[in-house]
């Protein structure tokens, strides 16, 4: 397989998973707030630091408003996270590479790309909001639908699902991260809100009634954490994003190296007794388990895909 086309099938799941992944916070967030009083609700700032892109976001803002926030989630340009920039870039990699990937997943892809351009607008209003962003994900998860129903299960494929784990893993690390650290402060009176917000961390993942079913018993810190890490049956817990990850590589030449990263963040999260690390401990924790995955990316990148393009200096 030519090193381009494994790059671009590579970004293609990536992006999609993101910009679902995207909706999915704004969504979640949305409702969070109106279930909290708005003295102790979190605001708007957690979604920019679960992206990562605080920086950006305060070049050209000068508050975490909600108005602001939804825009740059959704509509920025200039933000590569966005979910307008995701499907965008999901698009190109598409069109790259139209022999390999059915007609059919073009036409989703291109369709769901020009509906949130057109729709972008109304979906920044409150009103319509909750119809837009639904719209987006259902788009999303139909897309990888159609790519698993109809794609020759080849390299490409493989590709496409290890991009898919891989940025599903990091999403998942990120959420429990910042969402565990903006949880209320330790105090008799606010703890029934504290279960609040762990749903909302379950939310967030459409986990809720996947945990209820696993873990058979009420929402609480050490459960949460150990089902969207460790559950090795829930597709978007880190350690079966890893698992099928791993799949992925077995069926790849030259996995090496990839393989070696993959069974050392296994190892670490398996070894990990999350229900009984603090929140200092939890942040090192995740930071370690963001790092492995930015190497095995790095790794990735490095074995498969092509160098990138050096433009020598004029002089």
């Amino acid at each position: 397989m030519l090193s381009r086309v494994a790059e671009n099938t590579y970004w293609l799941a990536r992006c999609i998973e993101r910009a679902e992944n995207t909706a999915r916070i704004v969504t979640v967030n949305a409702n969070l707030l109106l279930d909290l009083p708005k003295g102790i609700a979190p605001g708007w700032r957690p979604l920019v630091d679960i992206t990562g892109s605080n920086a950006l976001f305060e070049e050209h803002h000068r508050d975490y408003g909600e108005r602001q926030v939804v825009r740059f989630l959704l509509g920025d340009e200039r933000h590569a996270g966005s979910t307008m920039s995701a499907l965008a870039a999901a698009r190109e990699n598409c069109r790259t590479i139209r022999d390999i990937v059915p007609r059919e997943a073009w036409e989703q892809i291109n369709g769901l790309y020009l509906f949130a351009g057109d729709q972008l607008q109304k979906g920044m209003t409150k009103t319509g909001r909750h119809a837009y962003l639904r719209a987006l994900i259902t788009g999303c998860q139909t897309i990888a639908g159609v790519l698993d129903g109809t794609m020759l299960h080849d390299q490409g494929y493989e590709f496409m699902r290890l991009g898919r784990y891989l940025e599903r893993a990091d999403m998942t690390t990120r959420i429990a991260d910042v969402r565990s650290a903006t949880l209320l402060p330790d105090a008799d009176e606010l703890r029934p809100y504290d279960n609040i917000q762990w749903v909302s961390v379950l939310k967030s993942m459409t986990a809720y009634q996947m945990y209820r079913r696993s873990e058979q018993i009420r929402v609480q810190r050490g459960p949460v954490l150990r089902f969207i890490f460790q559950n090795p049956l829930f597709p978007r817990s880190v350690r079966y994003c890893l698992e099928h990850a791993r799949t992925c590589l077995e069926r790849l030449p030259r996995n090496e190296a990839s393989l070696r990263v993959t069974g050392r963040l296994a190892r670490v999260l398996d070894g990990a007794e999350l229900g009984r690390l603090s929140q200092l401990d939890l942040h090192a924790f995740v930071d370690d388990l963001q790092l492995g995955i930015a190497d095995l990316h790095g790794e990735v990148a490095t074995t498969w895909f092509p160098p990138p393009i050096l433009v020598e200096d004029a002089a």
